[in-house]
């Protein structure tokens, strides 16, 4: 794309009325970040620093190398249209046409995302994955923020997590995973969140986030985002939870709403590795695996109100258990997992 189809677009800034959600990102710490009482004011003064710094993320949002940076990767990314049918193909004309109105929305923080459109997948073990769609344009816009945000939250971020983070990836979750079995930790507490993308709460979301962000228009368009119309089957359902696959943003905001859950991890010493929502937890013993299963499903439901599958967590041997596609064995050493071995076969 031209350096010279987006020029860079400066505005007044506007600070309409907080939103009730806006309004209740106080930046207290609740959510198990292990901080009491005595703590408390120290932490509200760090988080009122952090806000002043990031008051205007949204003139950085819409600067002509970033709004070009992602154009570029939205295209690259490929992917099939919203529900208003147009194609990646299509995104440079438009921005062309409509350069000017998009960027003040974005500035003045009226930008209205449309809704997503509904999409199911197979699971590899059964069942079926809803995929939300966002349009073209709702794609780069979360893109630009997602380029301008990542630098603020991925440090900030514990080093166990691994997931759709920049130099990470899954095989360094597998190699720190044989590392803690190496060492004798072969008891794992195999923790499933149930359907996490549908059941998380935006409020503890948005508090999280305002935790960093300061700019009360990126704030509000991401709620929008979060709140954004489900279209399927002809009928638009509105949501009240959760965060659609299938938007850039996605993937962050979810290490952003887990990362209370690796902090209280690690504030306790325990061993483990965190790749999305997939969390293993390393100890040495059944009994203590127990103890910390309990612990950790009601901090997870009490704190961050998610739900944990019963049915699907586990506490086990590590060679029980399937880990990003393999299973741990003794020693540390390292095997596909039985299913994937099997998929992968098929696929030959």
């Amino acid at each position: 794309m031209d350096r010279e189809r987006l020029t860079k677009t400066t505005g007044r800034e506007m600070h309409p009325t907080p939103t009730p959600t806006e309004a209740s990102l106080d930046g207290s710490g609740e959510g198990g970040t292990g901080t009491g009482p005595i703590e408390e004011p120290r932490l509200s003064a760090a988080i009122a620093r952090r806000r002043a710094l990031t008051s205007r993320l949204m003139e950085q949002v819409v600067e002509q190398d970033n709004l070009n940076q992602a154009c570029r990767r939205v295209v690259a990314n490929k992917g099939s249209p919203g529900i208003d049918g147009m194609g990646v193909g299509q995104l440079a004309d438009w921005i062309e046409s409509h350069r000017e109105s998009f960027t003040t929305s974005l500035l003045d923080g009226s930008y209205q995302p449309s809704p997503v459109r509904g999409a199911s997948i197979p699971k590899p073990d059964g069942g079926q994955r809803q995929l939300g769609i966002p349009t073209v344009i709702d794609r780069l816009v979360q893109q630009a923020m997602l380029q301008v945000l990542t630098p603020i939250l991925d440090p900030t971020f514990s080093p166990s997590s691994h997931g759709f983070r920049p130099n990470r990836s899954a095989h360094d979750a597998l190699r720190k995973a044989q590392a803690y079995v190496a060492e004798g930790y072969t008891t794992v507490v195999d923790i499933d969140p149930e359907k996490f993308f549908d059941r998380v709460n935006h409020d503890v979301l948005m508090n999280r986030l305002g935790r960093h962000v300061g700019d009360k228009r990126m704030l509000r368009i991401i709620g929008r985002f979060l709140r954004a119309g489900l279209m399927q089957d002809g009928v638009c359902v509105e949501r009240e939870e959760g965060t659609p696959q299938g938007g850039p943003l996605s993937p962050l905001l979810a290490n952003l709403m887990l990362d209370d859950l690796d902090k209280e991890l690690e504030k306790r010493g325990h061993r483990f590795c965190r790749y999305a929502y997939d969390c293993n937890i390393y100890v040495q013993s059944a009994k203590a695996g127990e103890r910390v299963m309990a612990s950790v499903t009601t901090f997870l439901e009490d704190k961050l109100h998610l739900r944990v599958n019963r049915h699907k967590s586990a506490v086990a041997h590590v060679s029980e258990r399937k880990f990003l596609g393999h299973r741990h064995l003794n020693g540390g050493r390292l095997g596909l997992a039985p299913n994937s071995l099997k998929r992968a076969k098929e696929r030959l």
